[in-house]
């Protein structure tokens, strides 16, 4: 019985962190790109929008997921590194986005939510977030 509570608690712990480092990336997305996301998302149908939180949702997922399976069995610690390898793979996904910003032409955050079409910059982006998240989550391992 102990080993469930424990196990339980565990996993409400470390589901609280990884919907805490999800919101923290809805911020993100928030902060990068023009006009508020939710609006654009549920309300106009921006399909570039959604794109770009979908992404960035899955990206965070699965480096919390990867540093929760290969964290110790301390919990504190684990939460300790999910947290640090979390936050890691939000800073350098907005790194990359930025950094996309500087090398294309105009605005990239606005490009990508201008319009209910998902500009083909969305999927460049897209696929930054997700490789920035598998090497994030490579190094966790």
């Amino acid at each position: 019985m102990n080993d469930i509570l424990h196990d339980g608690g565990a996993t409400l712990a470390y589901g609280a962190l990884g919907l805490a480092l999800m919101a923290l990336g809805y911020l993100v997305v928030e902060v990068t790109t023009p006009g508020r996301l939710g609006h654009q998302i549920w309300t106009e149908g921006n399909r570039g929008a959604a794109l770009l939180l979908a992404v960035k949702l899955l990206g965070t997922g699965a480096i919390v997921t990867t540093a929760i399976v290969t964290s110790d069995d301390d919990l504190s610690r684990g939460l300790v590194d999910t947290t640090v390898y979390g936050l890691l793979g939000i800073v350098l996904m907005v790194v990359a986005f930025y950094l996309l910003d500087l090398i294309t032409p105009g605005r990239l955050g606005a490009t990508l939510v201008n319009g209910a079409a998902v500009h083909p910059a969305g999927w460049v982006v897209a696929a930054a977030d997700l490789a920035v998240a598998a090497i994030v989550a490579g190094a966790v391992s």
